[in-house]
């Protein structure tokens, strides 16, 4: 039997196998309360298994893995993204309507009747727990004790043993002798087992583990009412829940924690623009974003021209080892490098500021004032940014034909001349989309900033944990996992505007390399 015949054989029982490897996926997406991302999941094994077992889109079957991949790990987070954007997902609302009223009935208190203390005794292979009243006269006798005692039947004490509530008897009605009680260490052993008991005394109330050595009545703290409404048991207070906010709410305005997760519209892209204790720090970060990036790009630009253009320079002698040390900032790790300017900024010890104070009597806080962190950002990243400028420039130059040097050198021209009359007008286009490409990089250099300030000094007295040398992507980290903030929605609002801002810098990249090409 050939090869061809094998595969043949094998291709359905391959496929229904794969099949139900699919639908058993889509099944525990479905399970998990994911119905919408069950059905799309769905949707795009079905688009699958048609590409490759129809004739009719044979053409696919290349790209199908490819179209697939950039849904799954691009197009998915985005759209996931920009959903979350538009709701109030954040660390107090984490939860969906469902969980959080669950959680909520869940909570108990213990009630106003005396504990139970219990001791823990074998019977055999399994264990029974003796459980008295805390409220026993100190001089009761133990035979007046052991009359109002009340046992459970054997248990094996395993982790999730039971989840049905045991019956407990009069210990004189159970037919069950004592012997000595297991030491604390052995019951602390079985500790998880014990947590997980609820008892029943038989007049009706329920007892549950409260402790060490003490079994207690406990009362929930909330209960349901047939509206969904839930009332304090302690006090009466009714909460209901408010769909705006994402809280169970009383008429007094107080909130119970934790709060679910609901959909609040544009309510996070207005607060970017009408709340003014956030517009004021947002729009700050977001101008320095725009400076940040291109004056990097600016600085980057005149410093690595600069240096090809005098590394061009044929009566340089040494060129080849010059053009190695000043490629090196590049080889380097970038964060490796910020690091070690970390270190050299520091106000105290760093080789920058003893220099500085020897030289000058200074020593500049680079770390505390707003303006001078700034300006060392922008040190440290043109110094990380110039030799990739550089070696593009490099390369554009060696490209420019070397009797146009001729010609002007002829006519008398000078060096300066050369390089604005020859020079720039020729690389500038093929160097555009180039320096555009780097304007979107730093517009989202986050590495540079998280590991050399952190976003720091930080504005006072806002609302949302902000820096003055935050950029937007670092500020919207910020806000997600970092400080008091944890803001899911708002920072993936702040994220999409930091992707469609992107976007557009793409966009643009892209129709200058187009016009660039008709020009050829």
């Amino acid at each position: 039997m050939g090869r061809t015949d094998w595969g043949r054989l094998l291709k359905w029982p391959f496929t229904t196998v794969t099949a139900l490897a699919c639908l058993w996926l889509v099944f525990r997406i479905y399970a998990s309360g994911q119905p919408l991302w069950a059905l799309l999941a769905l949707g795009l094994f079905g688009l699958g298994f048609f590409v490759y077992l129809s004739n009719v889109a044979f053409a696919y079957r290349y790209l199908f893995p490819g179209l697939a991949g950039m849904l799954v790990f691009v197009a998915f987070p985005l759209l996931y993204t920009v959903q979350i954007g538009f709701t109030n997902y954040s660390s107090a609302n984490l939860l969906t309507l469902e969980r959080a009223t669950a959680y909520l009935l869940e909570q108990s208190t213990p009630g106003d009747g005396a504990g139970w203390h219990f001791t823990l005794h074998p019977d055999g292979s399994r264990w029974r727990l003796l459980l008295a009243a805390d409220d026993a006269p100190d001089d009761e006798t133990p035979e007046a004790l052991a009359a109002r005692s009340v046992v459970t039947p054997p248990l094996a004490l395993a982790p999730g043993e039971a989840s049905d509530e045991i019956a407990l008897v009069p210990l004189a009605a159970s037919g069950f002798t004592p012997g000595d009680p297991l030491p604390l260490g052995e019951v602390l052993k079985r500790r998880q087992a014990l947590a997980t008991l609820k008892l029943a005394l038989p007049d009706g109330s329920k007892l549950s583990y409260a402790g060490v050595r003490e079994f207690a009545t406990l009362t929930p703290t909330f209960t349901r009412e047939a509206d969904g409404v839930l009332r304090q048991t302690a006090t009466g207070t009714l909460f209901r829940a408010n769909g705006d906010t994402g809280f169970y709410e009383s008429e007094a305005g107080e909130r119970l924690q934790p709060g679910f997760k609901v959909g609040i519209g544009f309510g996070n892209y207005l607060r970017m623009v009408e709340d003014p204790d956030f517009r004021g720090p947002f729009m700050r970060i977001f101008v320095w974003t725009v400076v940040f990036a291109g004056l990097t790009v600016l600085f980057t630009l005149a410093v690595g021209t600069t240096l090809a253009v005098l590394l061009n320079w044929e009566a340089l002698r040494f060129r080849t080892v010059y053009r190695t040390l000043l490629f090196l900032p590049y080889a380097v790790p970038g964060f490796i490098s910020i690091l070690v300017f970390k270190g050299l900024f520091n106000q105290n010890f760093g080789e920058i500021n003893l220099i500085l104070n020897a030289l000058f009597g200074i020593k500049p806080s680079w770390f505390a004032d707003p303006f001078l962190a700034k300006v060392m950002i922008l040190l440290v990243n043109t110094w990380l940014g110039y030799p990739y400028i550089m070696v593009l420039c490099t390369g554009l130059i060696k490209a420019i034909p070397a009797d146009l040097y001729e010609a002007s050198a002829i006519s008398g021209a000078k060096p300066l001349t050369n390089f604005w009359k020859i020079t720039a007008p020729l690389i500038v286009k093929p160097l555009t989309p180039l320096l555009i490409a780097s304007f979107a990089f730093n517009f989202n250099n986050f590495v540079l900033i998280a590991l050399l300030t952190n976003g720091r000094p930080d504005f006072l007295n806002t609302k949302v944990p902000a820096g003055t040398t935050d950029i937007l992507v670092s500020y919207t980290y910020r806000i997600a996992f970092q400080d008091s903030g944890q803001n899911f929605g708002l920072a993936a609002a702040i994220s999409t505007i930091i992707f469609f801002l992107v976007a557009m810098l793409s966009m643009a990249n892209l129709k200058l390399a187009k016009v660039n090409d008709e020009r050829k």
